[in-house]
């Protein structure tokens, strides 16, 4: 796998021609092997804007880049030969096994209706490897833990050799230790890595830049220190937001209070 840089510019969508755009337009830059974060209230157009990236909803403007090839300019296999994405929403396992649904990440790669062969299982037993799911490649999806089912998908998006790996809200229903190895796995990864997040300091910690959204129009985007500011989170989320430190030798976190 070869991180590769992704550039959006001026993408926007709307349901409809015609209709008020939910995401208007919006340029981006992320550099390759950057992790980016895109944050905001709920309603803000997070998950359509990802949609737009990893080649699932078509922008109404503008165009998405990677590696300087517009994805939407191109088949879709090609496409997914480029990003790869993990959703909120984890598919039904319909009986198979863990290594099967990894397996199913190399389909970009395969000609016509051709099997997997060698090479495929060798990069589906590293991607098992990788997500540490050897343990587990024999079991159904349904028998496993919230954790382990989203480790199988991380697994899977990786088997499919993505440039740039698109994650909506990958720590969403997940317990404080699966979102600790989720988000540990997210920084190791050397992959142009797209992610939204609820939680502001998660993101902060995690990624090298933030992109804030509200109602569809971009706030800011640039560095987490220089983006997160209090104004703009408590204007964003319509809270009282102060950036705290707890000792002198800790990294500021985001408290949060309803405004009087």
């Amino acid at each position: 796998m070869r991180a590769a840089d992704l550039v959006a510019e001026s993408i926007s969508w709307s349901p409809r021609k015609g209709e008020a755009p939910l995401v208007h337009p919006t340029s981006f830059s992320v550099e390759a092997g950057q992790i980016m974060g895109v944050v905001g209230p709920n309603g803000a157009g997070k998950s359509t804007l990802l949609r737009m990236l990893y080649r699932y909803q078509a922008p109404l403007t503008g165009s998405v880049r990677i590696g300087g090839e517009d994805i939407w300019a191109m088949p879709p296999r090609a496409a997914a030969r480029k990003v790869a994405a993990v959703l909120q929403e984890q598919p039904s396992s319909f009986g198979l096994t863990v290594r099967e649904i990894v397996t199913l990440g190399r389909t970009p790669h395969r000609l016509g209706f051709s099997t997997a062969g060698a090479h495929d299982a060798d990069i589906v037993e590293a991607a098992l490897a990788r997500l540490d799911l050897q343990g587990l490649a024999h079991r159904d999806l349904v028998t496993l833990s919230g954790g382990e089912r989203q480790r199988v998908m991380v697994a899977r998006a990786l088997a499919q050799e993505p440039q740039v790996l698109v994650l909506d809200e990958p720590t969403n229903h997940l317990d404080i230790r699966n979102q600790l190895e989720v988000l540990a796995l997210i920084r190791d990864l050397d992959l142009t890595i797209i992610v939204s997040l609820h939680d502001l300091n998660m993101a902060a910690e995690v990624c090298d830049t933030v992109l804030v959204l509200e109602r569809g129009h971009l706030l800011g985007f640039g560095a987490p220190d220089h983006i997160l500011t209090e104004t703009l989170v408590s204007g964003a989320f319509r809270v009282d937001a102060r950036r705290e430190r707890l000792s002198p030798s800790e990294d500021t976190h985001f408290s949060f209070h309803l405004p009087n």
